[in-house]
């Protein structure tokens, strides 16, 4: 689970996030919207703690910045924060050794097949395309396991094919109970899969809201009405 809770974060006197709520349960996708400029970037750096805010972050139970915390979260950046000079299989033994996960080597395996990189797995990163680099991305947060998953604009530099490959994957990691988290703006990518959504705007949740309360309305166009459109 990830919690977050009156999370407010200020750059002088401008307030990018306003005591904002949201909680991504296990077992759901949750889905941040908003366009740019609402405060999602923030939120997820607030989250990932990579910035000082206020506020209380929580996953699976324990504070953000604590060790256990660390241990059970998988993060997946909108760019791919990778070593250029190491192959496939040695950020495979990075990370596993780093988190030291007892069979990282067969879910790496498992997920190399998964992602079609076989035969890149000796290549170093930076010879690798956009849409493969963010395989390798995914290929490490899930090779530790996570009970909790934060994916930011988890398509971008993806085929067709493999947009729908990810999407099965983030509904199976549902049903094994993991907690996922989304931030993204584009609706249609995630409309098939989502349990329950937040829309931002201005840096406030302007709207909460499930799937089974969503009603006749379209997420698309509460997210329009709730957003003015931006």
């Amino acid at each position: 689970m990830i919690e977050v809770s009156h999370l407010t974060k200020c750059y002088g006197s401008f307030k990018a996030v306003d005591d904002i709520d949201l909680c991504a349960e296990d077992g759901k996708i949750t889905i941040l919207l908003g366009p740019n400029g609402a405060g999602k970037s923030t939120t997820i750096k607030s989250i990932t703690n990579l910035l000082k805010y206020e506020g209380k972050i929580k996953i699976c139970g324990y504070d953000n910045d604590t060790l256990e915390a660390k241990k059970s979260f998988g993060y997946i950046p909108e760019a791919p924060v990778l070593y250029d000079l190491l192959t496939i299989d040695e950020h495979v033994e990075f990370i596993g050794k780093a988190y030291r996960c007892k069979n990282y080597k067969e879910l790496a395996d498992h997920y190399i097949s998964m992602f079609h990189l076989e035969e890149k797995r000796k290549k170093i990163v930076k010879e690798l395309s956009k849409g493969m680099k963010q395989k390798v991305s995914m290929l490490l947060a899930l090779i530790i396991s996570p009970k909790a998953l934060l994916v930011d604009e988890p398509m971008v530099g993806l085929d067709p094919a493999s947009i729908e490959e990810t999407l099965h994957l983030f509904t199976k990691l549902k049903e094994e109970g993991v907690s996922i988290l989304i931030s993204t703006h584009i609706i249609d990518v995630i409309d098939d899969i989502w349990d329950v959504a937040y829309i931002m705007n201005k840096g406030k949740i302007v709207r909460h809201v499930s799937r089974e309360g969503l009603g006749e309305e379209s997420l698309k166009e509460m997210f329009f009405e709730s957003t003015d459109g931006e």
